[in-house]
């Protein structure tokens, strides 16, 4: 198979919604079909004692949520699949918001029940400043929740995307017939069960008398009903706009019960983009390109816990990429090779000898990588930047166990390359700030330090209310507003200033008396 064809077979989505609506279970059962797993795990369950795939982590366990994004491929039919399944809780939002810079399409859970939530907003806001091509699977059918007219007209409004349903449900809650599916015209009947696949039949003809046979006098006429409405409301589905980012094909379906799964992933295989062209600083890369051209997306420590290595995620936008080859390291400008790039499963992870755009690879990192680093076959280019927020919560981090110094050090610098929260150094008296979105990360960072590099750390309060960045063309201004504010400064990790506000109105009063500096709120400026 040449370059154009192994590119042009590439599937690489994120699934992304709110915490619970699903999205880890619907992973699992996506993987089931890809052969990838025989049982799949469940994400909270007493019976199947398996965990999920994607959440290998010792505390996403635990806790029955997803706290770092995963990374799975596998074939289904023709295709080449790479699935990143993200946190869901809005504390680790940042992983996320990165995960998004590295797929080209999206599958957006959104729970029946519950319809549109505040994590899914917000993430829908970054999928339509990058333009990225959306579904919608509306899960747990097999439970009551709204009218499915009634969630199409809240995700149209609520996500700001026109939407075009490819599957409807028979009923849902205890008198759930299954669903008809619009994209491939034919009925799938609902059998609960959590490992095999519900019964299809084609059904191109609903005026034939059969369909009352298979759901009944009283269903039938419903759903006759329901997709004449949809005929009549809803344009024909539009291929080049679902392309475009304006339009969202829906499905129904309980992934729990693998329901309503399959439909999805084959319409998804055949509707997908395959790897789209990326924007440089410099200029447009085209995937299909001969040349190799990568960007570092995310880092993770310890994906191993018996080796104490990290592993960088390189999302491959153009070319080939091969085994034991050199290639630049634009940020250092040197050449690098690897001998041992790994492909995922989850924490599974095999040695690859070629990759093409669309792949992740993982790289062993001795710290040579850093979020948004660009790897190429030698031309200088450098990929947009990867943002870090202004965190919003802070804390001082101080070593409980004298005797293991070294390992808390080498655990935050690890953990904060990852991109899990920032780092901060007061300038004023040396201590450690960590800086995060949300509280839930100081408790995950705390139990890693401990389970993954024996080391103990304890939190101290400190009253913040922000952490910018500032810089000016003025450097005696800069030294003189530093020399001011000499309590609040402090270094991130990468040696920039950052001053630390601890009210809204010392930061206004800041930015009305220095004029010629500027305040940054995300890192990349």
């Amino acid at each position: 198979m040449d370059l154009q064809e192994e590119i042009k077979r590439r599937r690489t989505f994120a699934i992304i919604s709110h915490p619970d609506a699903g999205k880890t279970t619907l992973t699992e059962k996506l993987l089931l079909f890809g052969g990838a797993i025989h049982v799949a795990g469940a994400v909270k369950s007493n019976k199947i004692k398996k965990t999920a795939t994607s959440d290998w982590m010792e505390i996403e366990k635990q806790r029955g949520i997803s706290v770092a994004t995963s990374v799975m491929g596998f074939e289904y039919r023709d295709y080449k699949i790479n699935i990143l399944d993200t946190p869901g809780h809005q504390d680790f939002a940042e992983d996320t918001y990165r995960t998004l810079t590295a797929v080209d399409s999206v599958i957006i859970v959104i729970d029946v029940a519950k319809g549109v939530e505040t994590q899914t907003r917000k993430l829908m806001q970054v999928c339509r400043m990058r333009k990225t091509p959306v579904m919608v699977f509306i899960n747990k059918m097999d439970r009551e929740g709204k009218d499915p007219f009634d969630l199409l007209d809240e995700v149209e409004s609520e996500l700001g995307i026109k939407v075009r349903p490819l599957s409807w449900p028979i009923n849902m809650g205890f008198s759930f017939k299954g669903v008809y599916n619009i994209y491939k015209e034919d009925l799938n009947l609902y059998t609960p069960n959590k490992q095999t696949i519900s019964e299809t039949i084609a059904f191109k003809n609903l005026d034939s008398k059969e369909l009352e046979d298979y759901i009944g006098d009283k269903n039938a006429i419903k759903l006759r009903d329901d997709l004449e409405l949809i005929s009549g409301v809803y344009s024909p589905f539009d291929f080049q706009s679902y392309l475009d980012g304006n339009l969202a094909p829906v499905f129904f379906g309980s992934a729990l019960n693998t329901f309503g799964v399959k439909e999805l992933l084959d319409c998804f295989v055949e509707i997908a983009p395959s790897p789209r062209p990326v924007e440089t600083e410099e200029r447009i890369v085209d995937p299909m390109e001969n040349n190799f051209s990568g960007f570092i997306f995310k880092i993770h420590a310890n994906m191993d816990p018996n080796h104490r290595s990290c592993i960088a995620f390189v999302k491959i936008c153009s070319g080939k990429f091969e085994r034991n080859v050199n290639y630049k390291h634009i940020r250092f400008g040197k050449m690098m090779k690897f001998a041992s790039p790994t492909a995922f499963m989850a924490q599974k992870k095999e040695t690859v000898d070629e990759a093409y755009a669309g792949d992740i690879v993982g790289l062993p990192d001795n710290g040579n990588f850093k979020i948004g680093d660009s790897l190429t076959s030698g031309e200088d280019i450098h990929f947009k930047g990867l943002p870090s927020f202004s965190p919003e919560m802070f804390m001082y981090i101080e070593n409980a166990d004298p005797m293991k110094q070294k390992q808390l050090q080498k655990g935050i610098d690890q953990l904060m390359d990852e991109g899990v929260a920032q780092l901060f150094t007061n300038q004023f008296n040396g201590r450690k700030i960590i800086g995060t979105v949300g509280q839930l990360q100081f408790e995950v960072i705390q139990y890693r330090l401990l389970h993954e590099y024996n080391a103990q750390c304890r939190w101290e309060p400190i009253r913040l209310y922000k952490a910018c960045w500032v810089e000016s063309d003025d450097a005696a201004e800069l030294e003189n507003f530093k020399k001011r504010k000499y309590q609040f400064m402090a270094k991130d990790k990468e040696g920039r200033d950052v001053f630390l506000a601890d009210s809204g109105y010392v930061l206004q009063m800041a930015q009305e008396d220095f004029k010629k500096i500027r305040f940054h709120f995300s890192s990349e400026f």
